[in-house]
């Protein structure tokens, strides 16, 4: 048995001796944040399963540790005379406290994010809720260390890892489980950090596809679109396509001109004039833009002028329902004879 001892006194003792639920904390905390990034993990249900209570429970039962570290009053029933006077909270209230606690920690972390250069993106979200989880189990596990031992709040499990000469005695053979459990945990948690600070992941992959026009000033802007065209006459627009895919990517972009009927929150196409198409091929995290003169033939009013966008190639009848974007604006159409009058 000398060997075990001695493989399992390689334990920081800080680990050996912090409390088995803070503990439990950080390992969630951390494999939450492996089953957002790694690849062939980040997809499967693991990622759900982790973080409904990442979010919810977590990150408020670490800070309501670090702010309770004592036991509650609840404990006086067991003879300790001293428990009436504790200013500690019981499980029960703990429990429901971090569950409040979450939901405010969470919603505040993603507002400020939302200011920041990473912006309300699942990655950022979760790093941020996974370092104030640890940060506050390590105060909690602190705070708790400060206390006599008869007033620190603990689970209804042994807190520690044991400090038996001989860990794998009949006596603790449970206690040994949870020390190997753990350092596995803890070597994996080393891991899936590494991995993190090495290669972060890129959050959400998307493309996107938006038409400005010159204001004022003399700058494109998505404002002040002209709605009143005149047929055989070009107006100037820039379309422009944005690749957030995380790699290289052959575009087609459609232009048409719909008559559309708009009834019972249904729009059905009457009638389309296909004006140009594009084919672009767009680096990632690049932005591709042209001038397009839109010089319509189809008269009418309220008109859908309308970009298409398809990755790779677009099918024989392109339409809204089958484009991976799409953006319109409705003008007016009027024939020359008409507008000079």
């Amino acid at each position: 048995m000398t060997s075990d001892t001695d493989w399992l006194s390689l334990v920081p003792r800080s680990v050996r001796t912090a409390p088995a639920d803070l503990l439990a904390v950080v390992v969630v905390a951390v494999l939450t944040c492996g089953a957002v990034t790694l690849p062939g993990v980040r997809d499967t249900p693991l990622r759900v399963v982790l973080g409904l209570p990442f979010v919810l429970f977590v990150p408020g039962y670490a800070v309501i540790a670090a702010l309770f570290p004592e036991s509650g009053p609840a404990v006086a029933a067991s003879g300790d005379a001293d428990a009436a006077g504790r200013t500690g909270i019981d499980g029960l209230e703990r429990v429901a406290l971090s569950f409040g606690t979450s939901v405010a920690l969470v919603s505040a972390l993603g507002l400020l994010l939302n200011f920041t250069p990473w912006g309300l993106r699942l990655v950022p979200i979760v790093v941020a809720i996974g370092l104030l989880t640890v940060a506050a189990a390590v105060v909690g596990s602190r705070r708790r260390a400060a206390l006599p031992e008869g007033e620190r709040f603990g689970v209804p499990v042994r807190s520690s890892l044991p400090n038996d000469p001989n860990p794998f005695s009949s006596g603790s053979r449970t206690d040994a489980a949870f020390a190997v459990v753990l350092v596995l945990c803890l070597a994996l948690a080393v891991g899936v950090g590494g991995y993190m600070v090495a290669a972060p992941g890129s959050g959400e992959s998307f493309s996107e596809i938006y038409v400005l026009t010159g204001n004022q000033s003399g700058d494109l802007a998505a404002e002040d679109y002209p709605t009143e065209l005149t047929a055989g006459e070009p107006t100037s627009l820039t379309v422009a396509v944005g690749n957030h895919e995380g790699t290289a990517t052959d575009y087609v972009v459609v232009s048409q001109l719909q008559r559309v009927r708009v009834a019972n929150n249904t729009t059905t196409v009457l009638e389309r004039e296909a004006l140009t198409r594009y084919r672009p091929s767009v680096e990632a995290n690049a932005t591709w833009r042209t001038e397009h003169a839109v010089t319509p033939t189809m008269t009418g009013d309220r008109l859908r002028l309308t970009y298409l966008l398809y990755e790779g190639s677009a099918p024989a009848e392109p339409t809204a329902a089958n484009a991976y974007q799409s953006v319109h604006l409705w003008v007016n159409v009027t024939a020359p004879d008409s507008a000079s009058s």
